[in-house]
């Protein structure tokens, strides 16, 4: 009885590990740019959009 020759599972296990680590860094990525980063940025121009405002109204009343 012949054992039958393992072709193809090298190729196979690095084709499914690249497509599973790139679709997951690319979904972290994303959680991060769209849960972190995208508020931050948000949070900080409208700090200082207030503070320009504020600047704004003090130099109009004098």
């Amino acid at each position: 009885m012949a054992v039958k020759p393992i072709t193809g599972m090298l190729r196979r296990g690095l084709v499914i590990d690249l497509s599973v680590s790139i679709g997951l860094g690319t979904a972290a990525g994303y959680a991060w740019w769209y849960g972190y980063h995208v508020p931050a940025v948000r949070h900080r121009d409208a700090f200082y959009a207030k503070i320009e405002q504020e600047r704004q109204s003090a130099l109009a009343s004098q």
